[in-house]
């Protein structure tokens, strides 16, 4: 038994209040439960009680056993000093506040019924997969959509924090973190880090100065990766060493230590293809922030990323190694990605930077991207959740990380559904 099912018990009222006492046989009247805050100090906040025919107005924590409070050293923290009310699971020794005086303690397991117990216990039992798996499916639709939304804005912060760091590191230059995050997502898995330090050794006022001349944003992203050290046959690459060697000086810049990786890529998302693109994105639109932000128009964003590498990687994926012809664009998946990973996220911030609502819009472009294919979804599907869109695979995939995996059952809605019925 965990803690948080004292929570779940005491904050749905889920155990009989009608008859309470304190372990020393005081009867306990609750007026107020308190609010359930889950920050630091008491588990319950605010709480009212008559102990004894006293009233008493509070904080109340949990333990499963009373000697925990000790453990946690709970005595040496002024934010216990108002601790109205211990509830345990088991009461093993006493509690004393500074004055001496014994905490009054509520024993809960007098209290709950063992059908509850026993559903709290064969929700947690071993699955092969997840704690509800074989529950999940008669669970109603109407409550799993509830909670699928909250998922997913709850997801959707998370993927923000990237955007609300790069603010403060630019002091709030909105093009440089489009940049950024643009060049982290390009990158994906493998090379998302090396691609990041990219942005942060080649500012953006140096891409806006050079953005007219495409041969030139290559030279750059090349000549910072570490690319154009190399001795190279191909005119080429000999071309973008020139001009990476005159850009360099002139905005004394120098190449990175880290390396990017070829190594089990395909070639699709081979470094030099995904930056080449990158150079003809910001080479063809010189308004990235605005088209994304002020944008939510699912072809028209697409649009911005209809971009192609330049005419070379048309017959190589590599310097100085020949391959057959094939323009290199986006694909459809890729760009899906970046809607996930760079378009809401920042569409998300911005709004919330402007205090202005765009959830519904949010939701919207969410809903008209197919849903992701992963061995995650595949499994949700399996157990009875179907999913048709990438609204719905990201929330699930929120599910499975933040809930499923830390056997946070009792903060899911779904978990404390099934405990109460």
């Amino acid at each position: 038994m965990k803690e948080d099912f004292l929570h779940h018990l005491w904050l749905y009222k889920r155990l009989d209040i009608t008859q309470l006492q304190t372990t020393t046989g005081e009867p306990l009247h609750i007026l107020h439960f308190g609010h359930y805050l889950q920050s630091a100090g008491p588990d319950f906040f605010n709480a009212q009680l008559i102990i004894g025919g006293q009233k008493w107005a509070g904080n109340i924590e949990m333990h499963l056993k009373s000697s925990d409070w000790y453990l946690h050293n709970h005595q040496s923290d002024v934010n216990y000093d108002n601790v109205i009310l211990h509830v345990v699971w088991e009461h093993d020794i006493d509690v004393f506040r500074k004055n001496n005086e014994a905490i009054p303690v509520l024993e809960l397991k007098n209290y709950v019924s063992n059908e509850q117990i026993k559903q709290y216990q064969n929700l947690f039992r071993p699955k092969s997969w997840i704690n509800c798996e074989n529950e999940l499916a008669s669970v109603d639709d109407f409550l799993i959509q509830n909670w699928q939304e909250r998922l997913f804005f709850e997801r959707l912060e998370q993927k923000s924090q990237v955007v609300t760091t790069l603010l403060q590191e630019t002091k709030f230059d909105w093009e440089q973190v489009v940049y950024g995050l643009l060049m982290k997502n390009f990158g994906l898995n493998s090379n998302g880090a090396a691609f990041f330090a990219i942005a942060k050794e080649l500012p953006f006022s140096v891409i806006r100065k050079e953005r007219d001349n495409l041969q030139h944003l290559e030279a750059l992203f090349f000549g910072i990766s570490g690319l154009l050290e190399n001795h190279f046959e191909d005119n080429y690459p000999k071309e973008l060493q020139r001009i990476w060697l005159y850009l360099k000086q002139k905005y004394q810049l120098k190449s990175m230590k880290q390396e990017v990786q070829f190594f089990k890529l395909r070639p699709d998302n081979f470094p030099t293809i995904r930056l080449a693109q990158l150079a003809t994105l910001f080479h063809k639109y010189h308004n990235v922030f605005q088209i994304l932000t002020a944008n939510s128009n699912m072809k028209e964003l697409r649009e911005l990323f209809s971009v192609c590498a330049s005419k070379y990687w048309e017959t190589h994926y590599q310097f100085d190694k020949e391959s057959p012809k094939k323009k290199k664009s986006l694909s459809s998946n890729f760009v899906d990605l970046l809607f996930v990973n760079s378009v809401l996220p920042l569409q998300f911030a911005y709004s919330n930077y402007q205090g202005t609502d765009k959830t519904e819009d949010l939701l919207d472009l969410m809903k008209q991207l197919k849903a992701e294919s992963n061995a995650v979804i595949s499994k949700f599907n399996t157990i009875g959740i179907p999913t048709e869109n990438t609204f719905q695979t990201q929330a699930l995939l929120q599910l499975k990380k933040n809930y499923c995996e830390m056997n946070r059952c009792l903060q899911c809605q779904i978990g404390i559904h099934l405990l109460k019925n």
